[in-house]
């Protein structure tokens, strides 16, 4: 059987009119909606099956990289190209970003006449023709012919001797040694985490910045704007349903874009074809400035002949180059050129030994590194340095001895930190981040965790004024193996990349951790320009991004929104961002059709005065999330316990309707119990109102009587909270208290009054048991409260569950 070239009339002059043979091949097993099993659209379906990954844990960058990430500014790009359309249009939104394309990057088979490889990694139909792009372009391109396999086909990547992502290293790894400018590598992933980690793995392996600038975008507003900037891409595999080979392959994006969509609505397949409903390979873009390719002659093969999904493949047998200018020729061979890669990589493991922690354990015996615990199979250790001397030894021993301290902690109980799903990094300074980063990253790598990467947040905060040394961690543990990370490290238009060892959320039993996010534009990794309102907004729209990965929005599943705003900002500014606040609730609340469910309790939302953010932010939020199964909330619908006997009778505080005037309370029924508590001045006055002792002339200076006082008050309210909802405070996951520095009190005094609180309750009732380490922590901050006005003296924030 023939078929004529019926693409020559359509696509002239790219396409000539040649006719074209139809072969047939040994049959390869159906699959509906993709290509066939043999073939790369497997990747895709393993990628959706298995979830999220945590990538791999890069080395610290290289300088370069590193300044030029930093400051937003332009990087040096070796691109990966298969030759089809997703990996042109991504270096095109490279340059639009004002980075610079140096250098290509392709991977084809061992045997030139093969078109297609067993690869869930690579697309290598075309490969005889994206030679030519050297040419093409005007630059250097390194090709490696695929020796390895999928040998490693878990989700998250380790180093595999013979796996076909160790020939990328090893390409990546020569462009690098031949043009050591470069700091970043492009690629086309939009929807496979399979393939994007594995990128992701050579870049951080490399200490190289992964740019993907096509990823979780809406594929079919990518189609149309690839045929709007004029990329010429056809088809040369289709392997789904509505796809036919005789009748589709040849045929230009920009023709089949129509009944692409026609497809989506019918069948729901990938508009871009991520699914491996079909491939594509270009023959002329804008990047193409020298030439543009014209396919002469070519036969069309048939993997499958099945009535429904047929599965063909266009096999290029003759092409030649149209030059677009003669001007742009001279020298044009001097400039470009096909480099093959061998096997001769020096130093090929270097890059992927992960750095153990520091040997030198003598910081984790200093007597003053403290630690709090709560009991739970879910719990939070604290650790922090108690320096009530106010002699600093500095972040790095500080926080090498704290880091020490909870590995020492986790390994009581047979953890590691693989069992962490958060932590908090609180810093005295913030223009000591780098310093801290560097400590962090010798404890924390992929290594140690396999099960993905803890989520994090990092804030300065005023440590030293109490008397807590330059650093104070808190790190939230499971005893499951069941947590789900999302770990995107390449920069994208999707959300803000986390490129090291901590993940943008973790998911672990219905509660989604998310990482604290700033206002930062995702493809530029630049603070948004606009001011703290723009910068919330921003921040919010980031954690959107986020949410929606996990099907679910900050509107309808927050439990609680802490939104630390940096002590620069004035009052005013304060309240714009809350305002802000409220209108991308508000909208995302009524552009969403699933939420606000008669039956969702309300999100609780605390600010926090921090003295700094990272990257001078001025505003950064952390939400947590809860995504249970039914997508909505059931209160407690049983007659709350009495209290009356599980409390001492002079702890009642009077009036009732205070409890309530000073309480946010998330109510789960028989799975969540969260509260905050606000203990402003006023308050605090009604509760000491009985109290003979007169405060100072200071509004914050408040004598001990009062602070015990107020002390009682909040774990009395927090005991009646967890016994009117049927919890116990061995449900308690975590209970922070943000006290003012401006109470002129140490963390050392006013945990030690807390520590006795404690203890009379625990006299007094069953409800609580003491341990030799407190169940909170104590965090100094600038001004909190449930209002950005930030009026609290103490903020009381619970969280419990059944789960």
């Amino acid at each position: 059987m023939a078929i004529t070239g019926h693409c020559a009339e359509q696509h002239a002059p790219l396409l000539a009119n040649r006719e074209a043979a139809v072969e047939s091949s040994s049959p390869s097993p159906f699959c509906f909606g993709g290509e066939s099993e043999s073939s790369s659209g497997r990747r895709s379906r393993l990628c959706d099956r298995t979830g999220f990954g945590g990538g791999a844990a890069p080395k610290t960058l290289p300088r370069q990289a590193a300044a030029a990430l930093e400051e937003g500014g332009e990087m040096k790009v070796v691109a990966l190209v298969s030759g089809g359309k997703d990996s042109c249009y991504a270096m095109m939104r490279c340059m639009d970003y004002g980075h610079e394309i140096v250098a290509l990057a392709n991977l084809l088979p061992l045997d030139d006449s093969v078109d297609e490889l067993d690869s869930y990694m690579y697309q290598t139909v075309g490969h005889q023709i994206v030679t030519s792009y050297a040419d093409c372009m005007g630059l250097p391109l390194f090709r490696r012919r695929i020796r390895g396999s999928s040998r490693h086909q878990h989700l998250n990547y380790k180093v595999t001797s013979g796996d076909e992502v160790e020939d990328m290293f090893i390409l990546i790894n020569e462009v690098k040694q031949q043009i050591p400018s470069v700091t970043a590598v492009s690629s086309g992933a939009i929807a496979s985490d399979y393939q994007r980690l594995r990128v992701e793995s050579v870049c951080s392996r490399l200490g190289l910045v992964s740019l993907a600038y096509l990823w979780k975008q809406d594929q079919a507003f990518l189609l149309e704007q690839m045929i709007q900037k004029e990329i010429k891409a056809i088809t040369i595999k289709v392997a789904a349903m509505g796809l036919n080979p005789a009748e589709h392959l040849g045929r230009d994006i920009m023709d089949l874009q129509a009944h692409l969509l026609n497809l989506k609505e019918r069948y729901g397949i990938n508009v871009c074809g991520e699914g491996g409903e079909y491939e594509t390979l270009t023959l002329d873009c804008p990047l193409f400035t020298n030439a543009w390719i014209v396919l002469d002659d070519f036969k069309i093969i048939l993997h499958s002949v099945d009535s429904i999904a047929p599965v063909g493949i266009l096999h290029p047998l003759a092409f030649h180059l149209e030059h677009k200018s003669i001007r742009e020729e001279v020298g044009f061979h001097k400039i470009c050129g096909v480099h093959e890669v061998g096997d001769h990589v020096p130093h090929y493991l270097v890059g992927c030994r992960s750095v153990d922690s520091v040997s030198d354990s003598h910081a984790a015996k200093k007597s003053n590194v403290h630690i709090s615990r709560t009991k739970r199979s879910t719990f939070l250790i604290g650790s922090w340095i108690q320096n009530s001397s106010q002699t600093p030894e500095g972040v790095q021993e500080d926080l090498t001895s704290i880091l020490e301290r909870l590995e020492l902690e986790l390994g009581k109980s047979n953890f590691g930190w693989e069992h962490v799903l958060y932590i908090h990094l609180y810093i005295a300074d913030m223009n000591e981040f780098a310093l801290a980063n560097e400590v962090y990253l010798k404890f924390i790598t992929e290594k140690k965790c396999h099960l993905g990467v803890p989520s994090r947040s990092t804030i300065q905060l005023p440590l030293n004024q109490v008397g807590l040394g330059d650093a104070y961690v808190e790190v939230l543990v499971t005893d499951d193996q069941s947590k789900r990370v999302l770990h995107v490290q390449s920069i994208s238009c999707w959300a803000p990349s986390c490129i090291g060892p901590y993940s943008q959320a973790t998911l672990h039993k219905e509660i989604l951790y998310m990482a604290g996010q700033l206002g930062l534009d995702p493809p530029t990794m630049m603070l948004c320009s606009g001011g703290p309102s723009a910068e919330m907004e921003q921040a919010l729209e980031n954690c959107e991004a986020v949410a929606k990965c996990f099907n679910c929005s900050i509107a309808s599943s927050a439990v609680l929104l802490t939104i630390y705003c940096a002590s620069s900002l004035s009052l005013s500014e304060r309240l714009e961002i809350q305002q802000q606040k409220e209108r991308f609730l508000r909208q995302a609340t009524s552009a969403s059709s699933n939420v606000g469910s008669s039956g969702a309790p309300d999100s609780m939302f605390l600010y926090v005065l921090a003295p700094d953010l990272p990257k001078r932010a001025l505003v950064e939020v952390k939400p947590v999330l809860h995504i249970s199964e039914a997508r909505e909330a059931m209160f407690q619908d049983s007659a709350p316990e009495s209290c009356s006997t599980k409390i001492p009778l002079h702890w009642d505080f009077e009036p009732p309707n205070l409890h309530d005037f000073c309480c946010q309370k998330y109510i789960v029924h028989q799975k969540i119990c969260a509260v905050v508590v606000s203990i402003t001045y006023d308050v605090a006055t009604q509760i000491c109102s009985g109290i003979d002792k007169k405060p100072s002339d200071s509004k914050y200076c408040i004598p001990r009587e009062y602070m015990e006082r107020i002390s009682r008050f909040c774990i009395y309210h927090l005991n009646r909270t967890l016994l009117e909802n049927n919890f116990s405070w061995s449900d308690l996951i975590n209970l922070r208290f943000y006290f003012s520095t401006g109470l002129c009190m140490t963390a050392d005094a006013l945990g030690s009054i807390f520590h006795q609180i404690f203890s009379e309750l625990a006299g007094a009732s069953s409800s609580i048991e003491m341990a030799s380490e407190p169940v909170f922590n104590l965090i100094p901050v600038m001004g909190s409260g449930r209002s950005a006005a930030m009026e609290d003296l103490i903020t009381c924030e619970l969280f419990a569950s059944k789960m």
